[in-house]
């Protein structure tokens, strides 16, 4: 096991630090990020070569209600879709044969809310949410730098959901604000079945990842202080003692009712902050970022995909050498443990619709690839870094500390030795 992990980890470990470590702009909304130097307009200086965008799914209904309290009305009204955001598309696996059963959407299903929807569901909130981001993207790579053809092309960009309902929407909402519904072909939408997904923390398909997880989540609720204020909480609302909640479940329900102007009880109004910061201290916990190899097990295979990319693309072994833009249609927990494994989570959970942008550029007098992150539409300097314009070298220095082939992702998820010493 021990042996995996020093593997898994070949070029050692890479101290990070929490906090988001913004690159202040002049004029945040511009394509032209300012320098030290006081050059106006380092991006000259760079060709785009390649662009994934990782981004959370839009608005939805909660995931489970609070228990004992009054309970908002999630009427089907509230999911109907506007009509620029539909598109013609297809869910495929990523053969592009059949869509793979869907066990996570299947449990969904078997709980239906107060108003008669069911529980997980894209809202028409949501789907706006991921129309106004394919705006904005196009607003960047088409309009302003005409980098991507302003009608959908397969061959240039490449979708990927995964298999939940949700994120297939969202996904196909941010194609239709990105091409204006001026797709000439069926868009496909790449899934995977949830034993083999690496779009989020996969407990069903690595052993160890549930062995060490499941142990980090029934602890994250008995920690002294956040048991101390779950208890505060449960009383203030009038929740029986028996009932299972914790902060995360309080949050969700509360983010989602406030998002669609429905009711919460009055009492959340004083602990909002309060939730919002357990919830965080929470997932902390669960992820524990200061243990590289619990970020592998929940990201590794992701950041693979991802400096694959990027390698094919700088190489020329791509199968699909026109291609620019991937896009994948996640979770917010896949959204934190890549802020974290960047070094660049800033301790607040992600919104519906947010997204992590990777854009690879080339210097146009070194030849030399640069990466640059941003979040929520706001450039990073990623701690390790040289700057907002990383050196592939340094970016790849960085993420080998997280990211694991398929072949070593297995033979760590496989092993169970130490397993029960979290």
């Amino acid at each position: 096991m021990r042996n995996l992990w020093t593997k898994a980890g070949v070029f050692g470990s890479v101290s990070m630090a929490f906090g988001s470590m913004l690159w202040s702009q002049k004029n945040p909304d511009s394509d032209q990020a300012s320098s030290p130097s006081g050059e106006t307009d380092p991006s000259s200086l760079y060709e785009l070569k390649l662009v994934q965008v990782l981004f959370r799914h839009g608005a939805r209904t909660p995931l489970k209600s609070i228990p004992d309290v009054m309970e908002a009305q999630w009427v089907p009204t509230l999911l109907e879709p506007p009509a620029h955001t539909q598109i013609k598309y297809e869910v495929t696996d990523l053969d592009g044969g059949p869509r793979p059963p869907a066990p996570v959407e299947d449990s969904y299903r078997k709980n239906i809310l107060s108003g008669g929807s069911f529980s997980g569901q894209l809202t028409t909130v949501g789907m706006q949410q991921l129309y106004e981001l394919g705006k904005r993207l196009r607003t960047r790579y088409v309009e302003q730098s005409s980098f991507l053809s302003s009608t959908f092309n397969p061959a240039e960009v490449y979708v990927r959901s995964t298999n939940i309902v949700r994120t297939i929407e969202s996904a196909k909402c941010l194609v239709a604000g990105l091409f204006q519904q001026k797709e000439k072909e069926i868009v496909p939408i790449f899934t995977t079945a949830s034993e083999s997904e690496i779009l989020y923390p996969n407990y069903h398909g690595c052993k160890l990842l549930k062995i060490l997880a499941s142990h980090r989540w029934a602890e994250s609720s008995t920690l002294p202080d956040i048991a101390a204020d779950l208890q505060s909480i449960q009383s203030a609302l009038g929740i029986a003692a028996h009932q299972h909640i914790d902060f995360i479940l309080i949050r969700d329900d509360m983010v989602a009712r406030e998002t669609h102007g429905l009711p919460c009880p009055s009492v959340l109004d004083s602990w909002r902050t309060k939730v919002e910061q357990r919830a965080v201290d929470m997932i902390c916990h669960v992820y524990e970022p200061s243990k590289r190899e619990n970020l592998q097990l929940c990201v590794g295979p992701l950041m693979h995909k991802m400096l694959a990319n990027i390698e094919g693309k700088l190489q020329g072994t791509s199968s699909e050498p026109k291609r620019k833009l991937f896009l994948y249609s996640a979770h917010d927990t896949t959204l934190i443990p890549c802020l974290m494994a960047l070094g660049i989570f800033d301790m607040k959970w992600p919104p519906y619709a947010a997204d992590i942008t990777v854009e690879l550029h080339q210097h146009r007098q070194t030849n030399k690839p640069f990466v640059k992150v941003s979040y929520i539409d706001q450039d990073q300097l990623i701690p390790g870094c040289s700057g907002v314009y990383c050196p592939l070298d340094e970016f790849k220095q960085i993420l080998s500390s997280y990211s694991l082939s398929s072949d070593l992702y297995q033979s760590l998820c496989n092993s169970k030795e130490d397993s029960t010493k979290p």
